[in-house]
């Protein structure tokens, strides 16, 4: 068989494939839920002193329901590939697994702890910013340039009324069980060898140190592959936790822009008189 003919049977069994998995992901009938956009109200016009605030909201909110519905998407992804591979041998599943599979893999396992760090970057900056609107005369334009955590966003949050409980409903997102279940994907895929999705063995030999005695040990064995249906289950979990938090957070910003539109409204009244 010429090169030529054997790519064009490929490229015509990786269609078919690709079609069965439409068909299974178009009859799903799992209930999705989206996070919506455009949601918050501000005064119109508002002054320029708040355009930052404004500019930040609208990209981070609109970025953070894209993610969310993205890995709501992915969760229906995973679960029509499932089923579509389900009836084929190990050659098949390779092929599909190289040619769809690992990087939606790779995109869904990641998306928990980016969705994590955009909430805390999201919630430091805009409580920053609405910060003004408590106190603008002792208010400094002081902020850490580094990667934020919940710790670092505290002194800019605490003031509002809903950011703690916006906290408690983020902090689950990325927890323990799912770093374990997954055998800490993400952090495995960018710093040293993560498990494979649908099939085959990574990490044949893994080296550890006794914490007593200080011998070193080898393993041979190896960290099986992530099952679909599996990663799916877990992602759905995470999936809850993202909308339980991008509701806290829309309360959050909603405390926010009342007290902009309450500043607003007082300082309008002050330059009537």
């Amino acid at each position: 068989m010429m090169a030529d003919d054997f790519s064009l049977e490929r490229s015509a069994r990786l269609a078919a494939v690709y079609a069965d998995y439409r068909s299974a992901l178009d009859a799903s009938d799992v209930e999705k839920r989206f996070m919506p956009y455009r949601w918050w109200t501000l005064p119109n016009p508002i002054s320029g002193m708040w355009m930052v605030y404004s500019s930040m909201l609208d990209d981070y909110a609109t970025d953070l329901a894209n993610i969310i519905n993205d890995l709501t998407h992915h969760v229906s992804r995973l679960r029509a590939w499932a089923a579509v591979v389900e009836p084929m041998g190990d050659d098949a599943k390779m092929e599909v697994a190289h040619e769809f599979i690992g990087i939606l893999g790779i995109a869904a396992l990641s998306a928990p702890y980016a969705i994590k760090s955009r909430f805390a970057v999201a919630a430091a900056n805009l409580s920053h910013q609405a910060n003004m609107s408590k106190d603008l005369r002792n208010w400094k334009d002081e902020f850490p340039t580094k990667n934020l955590y919940f710790n670092d966003v505290e002194p800019f949050g605490k003031g509002w009324r809903t950011y703690r409980r916006f906290k408690l409903k983020v902090e689950p997102i990325a927890g323990s069980r799912f770093k374990v279940q997954t055998h800490d994907f993400r952090n495995a895929y960018n710093h040293r060898f993560s498990p494979r999705l649908l099939l085959g063995l990574s990490n044949t030999v893994t080296r550890r140190t006794d914490a007593e005695t200080g011998r070193v040990e080898y393993g041979i064995g190896g960290t099986p592959a992530l099952d679909l249906n599996k990663v799916a289950d877990l992602l759905d979990v995470e999936c809850s936790h993202c909308y339980a938090a991008f509701e806290a957070f829309q309360a959050l910003i909603t405390e926010q822009t009342k007290a902009i539109t309450a500043f607003e409204t007082t300082q309008a009244r002050g330059a009537e008189n």
